[in-house]
């Protein structure tokens, strides 16, 4: 559970109690729960204290009534009209039939009533309570209406007008940029990952974008789950055959330049399809592993040789870069280990640090004389890389030249990375290194000599 998740609960929990208590709910009062984990997060705290307490606490607020641990509490304040509608939701999961059938019937009025306020609300709670045995009925309600023929309205949204008798023109006012500004237009734009991931399947189902809306969209989308639903939906309008079949050329370049990995992948591989898999040699320094491979997959398919290209790339010192050199590294063999080595002494840290790590899976047995002094770079990169390599024969080492390294005139990377090779020798070097970071002025390398392992 990370900690948003848990601010989240705590703040239904402290709401819970101070209502209990008797406080005051409101302005000037206690701040009611506004998101799905901090309701259901009320709704047990309720029960909780219920449980713990002889006599009970008076039950004089709606909202605790609606969790209280009796039934018959439960059902009569179902019959009030200002009962909370996330609340309702959370008792059309209840496990008592009759409160459950009550909280269902206040559900499915409210939906028809304001089925855009209503969605806009509840769809984040309700996604989480289809998890519960008797979760289903309201997600399965909010399925419906939103996938209706007519699409839900936002409760913000407001169409345009048009000039007339001397009124003005009044554009349509639209909070997510689509028009008309629909509720599944604001799900697919949620700050909740669950109700973004939601929306686009449903949205996938209904079939309503071409592949350019559905490229730019698994473009401009972080969360790596929903992107490969827009992603992997484009590459199966761009491979079906049909008039509206076949490569886009817009929609291939909107994935190559996606935010997530994956997303690039598709992109790349789309390009052979489209007759341009040359240009999949601008891929080969691609920040991903995943988009280098496809490139270099996507080159051979042309007649190209990835491993010609990336090495031309490195061989100019000036114009070298570390995604250069790790794209080179993985098609290179043992013989093209003097040019990475040549570029340890690159002025830039990342390209040493890259290099480095090339040379790992290449070199035979570790060259500890040359592989110590890097623990002493500036760059922290450098001497992590360092340490890496070094850790296959950390039980040769000499624990003297790396004791010297724990000292605080040391910078804390070399410090680091001494520590970390003083550990995996182990015997009474591991334990005189973890006494002397534990006193260490860098609170972080006090905490790693105090864990586990340390």
């Amino acid at each position: 559970m990370g900690a948003a998740m848990r601010s989240e609960m705590e703040s239904g929990r402290a709401a819970a109690r101070a209502l209990l208590g008797g406080a005051r709910a409101g302005f000037g009062g206690v701040r009611p729960p506004d998101l799905p984990g901090a309701w259901t997060a009320f709704d047990e705290e309720v029960r909780r204290v219920h449980s713990r307490s002889y006599p009970p606490p008076p039950g004089t607020r709606l909202e605790t009534r609606l969790c209280d641990p009796d039934g018959h509490v439960r059902e009569a304040a179902l019959r009030d009209l200002k009962a909370p509608l996330p609340l309702v939701a959370i008792r059309c999961a209840d496990w008592v039939p009759a409160v459950r059938d009550l909280a269902r019937q206040v559900l499915a009025g409210a939906l028809a009533a304001d089925p855009g306020r209503t969605l806009t609300d509840l769809v984040p709670l309700v996604l989480r309570l289809g998890r519960r045995e008797q979760g289903g009925w309201a997600l399965e309600l909010f399925d419906t209406a939103l996938r209706a023929r007519e699409p839900v309205l936002a409760p913000w949204a407001r169409p345009a007008r048009p000039a007339r008798w001397g009124r003005p023109a009044r554009p349509a006012r639209t909070l997510t940029g689509e028009v008309p500004d629909t509720v599944m237009a604001w799900l697919r734009r949620s700050g909740d990952l669950q109700v973004r991931r939601y929306a686009a399947r449903l949205t996938l189902e209904s079939g309503s974008f071409g592949v350019r809306e559905l490229a730019r969209r698994a473009a401009v989308e972080s969360d790596p789950l929903t992107s490969r639903l827009w992603a992997e939906a484009a590459m199966a309008a761009m491979a079906a055959d049909g008039p509206d079949g076949g490569p886009d050329d817009e929609a291939i370049d909107a994935l190559l330049g996606g935010h997530v990995p994956m997303v690039r992948a598709c992109g790349v591989t789309a390009l052979r399809r489209a007759g341009r898999a040359a240009e999949a040699a601008r891929q080969l320094t691609d920040r991903s592993a995943l988009v280098r491979a496809c490139a270099r997959w996507a080159v051979k398919q042309a007649g190209g040789d990835p491993y010609a290209l990336c090495r031309e790339l490195i061989q100019d010192p000036e114009r070298v870069f570390p995604y250069a050199v790790t794209g080179f590294a993985e098609c290179a063999g043992r013989a093209d280990a003097p040019l990475l080595r040549a570029l340890l002494d690159h002025p830039a840290g990342a390209v040493r640090a890259a290099a480095l790590a090339g040379l790992r899976p290449l070199e035979g047995p570790v060259d500890v004389e040359r592989l110590l002094p890097l623990l002493d770079d500036p760059s922290a990169s450098v001497a992590r890389e360092a340490a890496l390599c070094l850790l296959s024969s950390a039980v040769r080492l000499d624990a003297a030249p790396l004791e010297a390294r724990l000292g605080a005139d040391r910078p804390a990377h070399t410090r680091r990375a001494a520590f970390r090779l003083l550990r995996a020798r182990g015997g009474a070097a591991a334990l005189r290194a973890s006494r002397a970071l534990a006193r260490d002025p860098d609170p972080a390398l006090r905490a790693l000599a105090r864990g586990p392992g340390g």
